[in-house]
């Protein structure tokens, strides 16, 4: 996994791990979540790479729109 940068400096993301069809993203209290094209669907997937790589806006995101809407928790 690739830490995230974290460039607003108060994030719960902490790393995160970019595939062909979904990202998944560690939290600072170690949730491990998966996101696919399934769910929460490609575009929203497309943007959490983006946030992603650009180390900003990714935990709002998640937080504020996406929510629980996740393909899979793993642990």
């Amino acid at each position: 996994m690739e830490k995230y940068k974290n460039l607003g400096g108060n994030s719960g993301v902490t790393a995160y791990e970019i595939a062909e069809d979904s990202i998944m993203i560690q939290f600072n209290n170690g949730g491990l979540y998966l996101y696919n094209n399934a769910k929460p669907d490609r575009f929203y997937v497309d943007r959490m790479k983006q946030l992603a790589i650009n180390g900003s806006g990714l935990n709002s995101l998640i937080s504020l729109v996406i929510k629980k809407n996740y393909y899979l928790k793993l642990n």
